[in-house]
């Protein structure tokens, strides 16, 4: 599906990809134990051996690393070829077989239905307008029972960072609803030290509220097993900094989901 925004959003990623944005740094360090600390520290997801996962919008060399020191079938599904390349360096790196594909994660077409186990989907959902794209086909791959992981900005924060911070707190400023949000023109890409060494245009961003997204996957059969909100931080920080920041106002949420669209607890859309 290359839209406008796809292909603007394509264009950021290939340029963040080449200043080597942490997010397209393969994870080349890893063995068994720490691969599952990387995408299940909580111990939702259960074995991976031999279970056929997609990597949705996740493509970097990093969770399609840990996947398969798991065991798992891993195809990765992005539409930047420099962030694909990243996997294929893993895989490469670890002696492991990774399909790799180029596509919009709104367009899974290339796949069957029922195809996946599991499908894992990083942070990558705020870049497109309507999340139910994305939502439909998910629900057209993954199996009866299968496991479908979503990580995503805060809606509620969506928009805020340290630099709010105004003596008092970091106020919300922005309308709470489904759109565009102003994330600012440019990410920092930092070295292995976390010292910024330059300044990127990002990608165009959208929020999704809390009513949209859950609505929007229950009415297709998903059915919510946990959320986390990711607030690590620290307390005693000083405030405006990304560390204070964290602990007031919750940057992103991770859930957990299973299909299951022949159960009792999916709310399927009655007649019109």
């Amino acid at each position: 599906m290359a839209d406008e925004i796809s292909r603007y959003n394509r264009e950021r990623w290939e340029e963040l990809a080449a200043a080597n944005v942490r997010y397209s740094r393969p994870a080349l360090n890893l063995d068994p134990e720490s691969a599952k600390d990387m995408v299940d520290p909580e111990g939702i997801m259960g074995r991976c051996q031999g279970r056929d996962v997609l990597l949705l919008a996740g493509g970097g060399g990093q969770q399609s690393a840990a996947f398969s020191l798991l065991g798992a079938k891993v195809t990765v599904a992005d539409f930047s070829p420099a962030q694909l390349a990243r996997d294929q360096l893993a895989a490469e790196h670890y002696g492991r077989d990774v399909r790799l594909v180029e596509t919009d994660m709104r367009d899974l077409s290339m796949f069957g239905a029922e195809e996946f186990d599991i499908v894992y989907h990083a942070h990558s959902i705020n870049f497109i307008p309507d999340p139910g794209q994305a939502f439909r086909e998910v629900a057209r791959v993954l199996r009866q029972g299968g496991l479908y992981y979503l990580t995503c900005t805060n809606p509620f924060t969506h928009g805020i960072w340290e630099t709010d911070w105004d003596g008092n707190g970091y106020p919300l400023h922005d309308t709470y609803a489904d759109g565009e949000v102003d994330c600012g023109e440019t990410w920092d890409v930092d070295d292995e030290d976390g010292e910024v060494v330059a300044q990127i245009r990002g990608p165009r961003e959208f929020r999704h509220t809390m009513g949209t997204l859950i609505n929007e996957l229950t009415t297709r059969g998903f059915v919510l097993l946990a959320l986390w909100e990711d607030s690590e931080g620290n307390p005693n920080a000083t405030p405006g900094t990304w560390d204070h920041f964290k602990t007031v106002a919750a940057p992103w949420l991770r859930f957990w989901f299973r299909y299951n669209p022949r159960g009792f607890l999916s709310r399927q859309p009655g007649p019109a």
